[in-house]
């Protein structure tokens, strides 16, 4: 059996305050306790540390010998203690973090300049994925996906919620025109997500109240792939707030069927491994883009 700190706690206490009953009132702790933690100690050791007298404990040689060590684990464990307290205060380390690649370019690329400022001791590592990834086998600390979780071994964090919008650009409307109704969009170049197939749902009701199901005439696997085709004046798409925003905004894509449009919003979580002890690098990169998502 392995000795315990507890086991060396007790012996280095009892060696400094001088005996069992003044350590056991130091560690907070009964006489019997302490006593039997050091006896276990002697026990694993095979050895005998201390000769007690009826007057005063007295370390043996090998108890002097052994001294040492155990001062040297226990300074050591304080140090590991002292710099994890340490990196709560001024969080530090490499935070590999994976998103899709629209995320990462339109909400998390914009916020590194600010966060490095307020967090100069963190490594940053960003990787694009527009697929789900196995966060283990890529080494990395968290996630960012978007829509609904299915993987229960995952912990989340939810960061916001982005709204869909059917859009295309001024070139593509003036060249086919602007649909006025649902049923007009059979009529158009739709371009939808080649998977999964529930991303090419858009957020309308066809005449029989049912959500409307594309079938696209462009399909990518990236939103963003299928933002900048939008953007060409290739077809109408439909995409999340969170990348298209300033497109709307500058006027390089219309927002189209508002009023037919429902409110569907695709969740944003952060995730990462339920058994994992959130780090406070983690932690405060998590508080700092879900701050910023809130005051856009």
């Amino acid at each position: 059996m392995k000795t315990t700190l507890e086991e060396l706690l007790a012996f280095v206490t009892v060696v400094d305050s001088g005996s069992i009953t003044a350590a056991a009132e130091q560690l907070g702790q009964t006489v019997s306790g302490t006593s039997r933690a050091l006896s276990r100690l002697e026990e694993k050791l095979d050895t005998t540390l201390l000769r007690r007298t009826t007057r005063r404990l007295e370390l043996t040689e090998e108890g002097l010998a052994f001294l040492t060590h155990a001062r040297g684990i226990l300074a050591a464990v304080d140090a590991a203690e002292d710099q994890m307290a340490l990196r709560r205060q001024r969080p530090a380390g490499r935070l590999r973090v994976n998103a899709a690649a629209p995320f990462m370019l339109h909400v998390i690329a914009p916020l590194v300049g600010e966060f490095r400022r307020q967090y100069p001791e963190i490594e940053l590592e960003l990787n694009s994925n527009d697929q789900i990834i196995d966060l283990l086998e890529q080494r990395t600390d968290l996630a960012i996906r978007i829509g609904p979780l299915r993987d229960s071994t995952l912990h989340a964090r939810p960061l916001g919620a982005s709204r869909l919008r059917i859009l295309a650009s001024p070139a593509y409307l003036a060249r086919h025109g602007t649909p006025a109704g649902v049923a007009e969009l059979a009529g158009h170049s739709l371009l939808g997500f080649s998977q999964p197939e529930t991303l090419n749902r858009w957020p309308l009701r066809d005449a029989g109240g049912e959500e409307v199901q594309i079938r696209p005439a462009v399909s990518a696997s990236s939103g963003e792939t299928l933002r900048q085709l939008a953007l060409a004046g290739e077809g109408i798409a439909c995409l999340a707030d969170f990348m298209t925003a300033a497109d709307r905004a500058e006027g390089r894509l219309m927002e189209l069927l508002a009023a037919e449009t429902l409110d569907v919003r695709q969740p944003i979580n952060a995730v990462y491994y339920r058994n994992t002890q959130l780090a406070a690098r983690i932690a405060c990169f998590l508080d700092f883009v879900a701050g910023q998502m809130r005051a856009q």
